[in-house]
Parts: structure tokens; C-alpha cells; sequence
């Protein structure tokens, strides 16, 4: 099954270093014979990307965080196909029609890196970033464009007593952090939690289990004693996408058992739970810990997003 051209079918948002999208694509290669570029664009560059290429599609596949999976159903940049195991997956992870469907989550919570903390005790809730010890520690993706940064201040916000009606006791708290001189970068900075130069990065639980196991790094996975979100990360077949066929069988292969265990294995939770081996189950914090990492109303989320931006953008940058 050799290659045709140099790219078989495109995937937007499909970041090596991200959720093990390395792995996964070796696998599609190997199994499915496609080549698959890595692309390194945010949820929310993948979606104005889309918008502005609706005329003429290029991505044949979009991966993303729910709440753009939502946005992009909305302003009509997907397509609807349910791939292979689709009614697996549970009510509230997927759009009926299969405009978008999950395919792994993840928990939010604080990715610390303990070495660089210099003696300082690893944070063990939201409340003690706001601790002047913590200055110039502390990391988030921006929230106005990053979507784990939009989760990570709806986590915040809901937290603080908020919900996504309101989301002034998340603004208090973003503004009350900026006296401690958070870093705000707009990709995934994995690697600048491992280097030490953010030494605690607001994340999820996959990227910290990464770190801890395959790059043994002295790194620690925090889920805050206020609580926290899950979040869904969801994928969707491209509108008028040149390859939409091969974009099916990329969709089929993600949800198949051998597609969802690289999740698994990469520390992510399969959406087909039975995708989880014991082995790859024992590497994740107590079930204790993750009682406090809740879902919410995901479309509901969607909705609030571009009013929290602005809010956001006013208010606090």
C-alpha cells in the first residue's frame, strides 16, 4: 500500500507532541498505509482555518477540543459520518448525526514539574497559585484562542463558585494570578514544563502521566482540592474534504480497538472504555482523586466560548 503523493489525507490539529498523535499516526501508516502529515495547529486555528477555507476544503480530518467540534457543526465546516463503533460511545460525547464524536479525554489539573519548584511544596489547589512564592512559575495556555485554555478557565470558574453563565469569579481569579507573572504561550509547551522553564502549567493528566512514565521525569499530576472538568476531545469528517473517503477509514481505524489502545497506552482515556488495559489503568491517580474531575454541559460550553473571549480579552489580558 505505497503512497500516492506525498500526503494521503490531511489532519488538522494532529500535533506530535500532543496526546501522542506521534504514535497513533505511525499506527494509521502501518496499518491503513496512509501518510498523514503532523500539523500543528490549536483547536482554535483549526476552526477559523476550516472557516476560511470552506470554498475550497484542504484538511480531510479535524481533531479538536468539544466545544470547537460544536462550533464547527454550527457554522457548517463538517461533514456527518459515524464511523465504525459509534453507538459505543456514550449520549453527550457525540453529535447524534456524527458531526463530531469522541475520541479520548482528559482530566484537567496542574502539570508540575517538582525539581523546578525549587524546594517549594507542589501546589495541591487553584487557590494556592495565587501564593507570591509561586511567582513566575506558573503557566497557562491562552484561554482565548488554546482550548485546553478555555477548559482550564472554565475548570477555574466553576471551581470558584462560577458557571457559564457567569464567569466573573474566573476573571477575579485570572486577574488576581497576572500579579504573579504567569506565562501565557498559545501551543501545547510540554517540553517547557520538562526543561523547568514552566515549572507548573495548567494541563491535562495525560500530558503529566507522559512525562512521569515515558520521559521519567520528576513530574506530578495535581487534580486541585476544589474540583475540576473533564474534557472531551472530539474529531470530525471535513465538509467537501478532498480525500473523504481515506478520511473515513482514518475515523474508523482511531475508533477500532488497536486505534484506541495508543490512547490507552498514551494515557489518555479511550472512549471505548474497554479499550483500557488493567496495566495502562494502574498508571493513573486513585479514583479518589479523580471523583473531583467532573463533566459539564459541553454544548453549553461551546456556546459561552465567544462571549468568554471577549470577556476574557477586556477584562484580564
Amino acid at each position: 500500500m505505497g503512497s500516492a503523493s506525498a500526503a494521503d489525507l490531511i489532519c488538522y490539529n494532529c500535533p506530535p507532541q500532543w496526546a501522542d498523535w506521534a504514535t497513533q499516526l505511525k499506527t494509521i501508516k502501518e496499518h491503513l498505509g496512509y501518510d498523514i502529515p503532523h500539523d500543528n495547529k490549536n483547536s482554535g486555528q483549526t476552526l477559523s482555518q476550516l472557516l476560511a477555507e470552506q470554498a475550497s476544503p484542504v484538511a480531510d480530518v479535524a481533531y479538536y477540543g468539544v466545544s470547537f467540534g460544536i462550533q464547527a457543526n454550527e457554522k457548517g465546516v463538517v461533514d456527518h459520518y459515524k464511523p465504525a463503533h459509534f453507538e459505543e460511545i456514550p449520549a453527550g460525547l457525540k453529535d447524534p448525526d456524527g458531526a463530531w464524536f469522541t475520541i479520548h479525554s482528559g482530566a484537567l489539573g496542574l502539570f508540575v514539574n517538582v525539581d523546578a519548584l525549587d524546594g517549594k511544596p507542589v501546589p495541591t489547589s487553584w487557590k494556592d497559585l495565587l501564593k507570591p512564592e509561586y511567582k513566575g512559575m506558573i503557566g497557562y495556555l491562552d484561554p482565548s484562542s488554546a482550548f485546553v485554555g478555555y477548559a482550564g478557565f472554565v475548570a477555574v470558574n466553576r471551581a470558584m463558585g462560577g458557571s457559564l453563565d457567569d464567569f466573573s469569579p474566573g476573571i477575579e481569579f485570572f486577574q488576581a494570578l497576572a500579579k504573579n507573572n504567569p506565562i501565557v504561550p498559545k501551543q501545547t509547551s510540554y517540553a517547557r514544563v520538562l526543561s523547568g522553564e514552566i515549572p507548573i502549567l495548567f494541563d491535562y493528566d495525560f500530558n503529566a502521566y507522559r512525562g512521569m512514565y515515558k520521559d521519567q521525569a520528576n513530574v506530578q499530576f495535581v487534580i486541585p482540592a476544589e474540583g475540576t472538568v473533564v474534557v472531551p476531545y472530539v474529531m470530525s469528517l471535513v465538509k467537501n474534504g478532498p480525500n473523504a473517503e481515506k478520511g473515513k477509514k482514518m475515523l474508523d481505524f482511531i475508533l477500532s480497538d488497536e486505534g484506541q489502545k495508543v490512547w490507552a497506552n498514551a494515557y489518555l482515556r479511550p472512549v471505548r472504555a474497554s479499550a483500557m488495559s488493567a496495566e495502562a489503568a494502574a498508571k493513573f491517580l486513585p479514583d479518589a482523586d479523580y471523583a473531583r474531575a467532573t463533566p459539564l454541559d459541553y454544548a453549553k460550553m461551546a456556546a459561552a466560548q465567544d462571549a468568554f473571549k471577549e470577556q476574557y480579552l477586556n477584562e484580564v489580558r
